[in-house]
């Protein structure tokens, strides 16, 4: 018989919130089992939860996230992984843009920082601005 997890511990064991859970399947990214009244998920819907949050963390949108999981159940093959790598490269590209900037506004706010530093170690301590 197959492994089945309820939502608590599905939420517990990949430390998110059955609220999140419920998120998910709103959304059309999970369709769990019914068992009687309460919802079940297979291993399956557990590597897909996996999945899911692993392209969050990653930056991807939701919608990223669908049409990468609609392939794998079409044909988990080529087309899956061509998808993948391109936007896997537009993801790092944003990133790399993204680090350049952080890197710019911090040289600029530490060329201020230095500025302000100066001009007000110049002054003495009785005098007024």
């Amino acid at each position: 018989m197959e492994q089945l997890y309820t939502v608590n511990q599905l939420a517990e064991e990949l430390n998110i919130t059955p609220r999140a859970l419920r998120f998910y399947e709103v959304k059309g990214l999970l369709a769990p089992n019914r068992v009687g009244n309460n919802r079940v998920y297979t291993k399956r819907d557990r590597a897909r939860l996996k999945l899911i949050l692993r392209g969050k963390r990653l930056g991807f949108s939701l919608a990223e996230i669908r049409e990468y999981l609609d392939l794998y159940n079409v044909d988990g093959g080529v087309e899956q992984q061509r998808n993948l790598l391109k936007r896997v490269q537009k993801r790092l590209k944003d990133l790399e843009q993204q680090r350049e900037d952080l890197e710019a506004t911090v040289y600029e706010l530490k060329e201020i920082e230095l500025q302000v530093s100066n001009t007000l170690s110049e002054r003495s301590p009785g005098k007024d601005a």
